[in-house]
This record gives structure tokens, sequence and C-alpha cells, in this order.
């Protein structure tokens, strides 16, 4: 990879570097050893979609996609993270940078309908171990090397909206209220590596591909931009409500007749 080119990418310079306490020699080390990992990442990637998310209707969910992280994505993330945290990251390397990015392989599942969580939550629930006794602390004392030991690594969050009061009503979540939009996040370690597994609407879908596409990625300083994002958002929220609303007029009318 050339440095200057992902620097302009990213916005990052060698005093970026110099404050996560990271070489281009490491990060370049770090691209070298993902390359070897990243055919692994997709096999395992599909056999989880296989066992798991084949059959739609029995996970309870509307459509799937899914990704390995890219090369670029992921030195970007190193840089960032150790700048942010550097305690909490300042072990990771190109020897141990899977053991602390949970991201490697994601896996994004849709809801037709917001309410729709539930079952799929019920579902993963029932396929792994969700046992707080195993949830990771430290990045590398609580990697679990064994590949054949599946289990949730992190507790359940869900991203509600400001006035979702009863969208996620479950103790077995942990709540985060940021009122911009709403999504499931499971860590979910599975054939030895971590999977993030994320959850959401359609709708929600939708205005997230646009933010991100036009906003987050070349407009983060443009207000207008960014005014016009937060009011798709809402209309986003507005058509998940109006979804619900339809689903409840259309099984109270089944149930009249």
């Amino acid at each position: 990879m050339d440095k200057q080119d992902f620097f302009k990418t990213y916005g990052l310079s060698d005093n970026d570097l110099a404050e996560a306490d990271i070489s281009w020699e490491e990060l370049t080390l770090i691209e070298e050893e993902y390359h070897k990992l990243e055919g692994s990442l997709r096999e395992i990637g599909k056999s989880f979609i296989d066992d798991y998310l084949y059959d739609i209707e029995n996970a309870g969910i509307h459509s799937y996609r899914y990704r390995t992280k890219s090369v670029e994505h992921l030195l970007e993330k190193v840089v960032r993270k150790k700048k942010e945290n550097p305690e909490k990251f300042a072990p990771m390397d190109h020897t141990n940078y899977y053991k602390f990015v949970t991201d490697l392989i994601g896996i994004r599942v849709f809801f037709l309908y917001r309410e729709d969580w539930k079952r799929f939550h019920q579902y993963l629930t029932y396929c792994f171990v969700n046992d707080p006794k195993r949830y990771i602390k430290d990045r590398l004392a609580d990697f679990d090397e064994n590949p054949d030991n599946y289990y949730m690594a992190e507790c359940p969050r869900a991203y509600k909206r400001t006035g979702d009061t009863k969208i996620y009503d479950s103790d077995e979540l942990e709540i985060i209220s940021d009122g911009i939009y709403r999504s499931l996040h499971y860590i979910i370690k599975y054939k030895g590596q971590y999977i993030e597994l994320q959850g959401r609407t359609l709708f929600e879908e939708g205005w997230g591909e646009v933010d991100h596409d036009i906003v987050y990625k070349d407009a983060e300083d443009d207000e207008m931009l960014r005014d016009y994002s937060k009011l798709l958002n809402r209309l986003s929220g507005l058509a998940d409500e109006m979804s619900s609303y339809f689903r409840r007029m259309k099984q109270e009318r089944e149930n009249d007749i």
C-alpha cells in the first residue's frame, strides 16, 4: 500500500502515527498478515451464513449481506483506536491485531418491521451461549484459541432513537440512547474468529448507506448536508413507524374475520 495514498484517503499524517505510537513499518506488517488471513475469514463468514442465516425465515430476518474488512479500513481503524484509547490498544500489533479488532468479519441482517428484532434475538440466544462470564474483558487474555467454542463474546447492544422507550424492552441488551439510529450489535466467537453481527430495518439501512456515502466519507464539515441527512434520518424512522402500524392494522383485521 502506498503511504501517501493511504494518508490522503483517510486524512492522516506522520503526526497521527506518532500520536498512535505506531510506525508505518508496523502497519505494513499488519497488512501482510491480514492478506494471509483474509481468505480464511471469507470462508468463516460464508460458513456462518450457511449454518445460521441461509434459512432467513427460520432466522426471523428479511435478508442479509456480509463482508470481510478491507485492509485499508483495518489499518485506519488500528491508527484511530490506538490514538483514542492508548492504554487499551497499546499492545496491538501485527501478531495479535485480530484479537483486538472484532469486525474483521461483518454480517448485517435486515428486518422488514422494527419489532422483528425480538424473534431474531431469541434465535441467536438459542444458537449461541450468552454468558456474561465469557464476555471479553482483556483482549489478549480472554481470546479463546479453541475454534470449536461458539458463544457471544460481548453483551448484545441496542442503539435506539430518542423516544424508542419500548422498542428494545429486554434486560438481555445493553441499551445505548444516542438519538441517531436504531440498530442491534452482537459479537460472536465462531470458528476461532470474532464476527460482528448487526441488525436493522431496511429503512434504517437505506438512510445509513446514504449518510455514509455522502456525509461520512466526503462532507462531515458540510452543515447543510448534515442537516439533510438528519431529515432523511427522521423520515426513515417515520417509515418504520408507519410500516409497523400497517402490520398491526392487517393483524387486527384478520382477527376480526
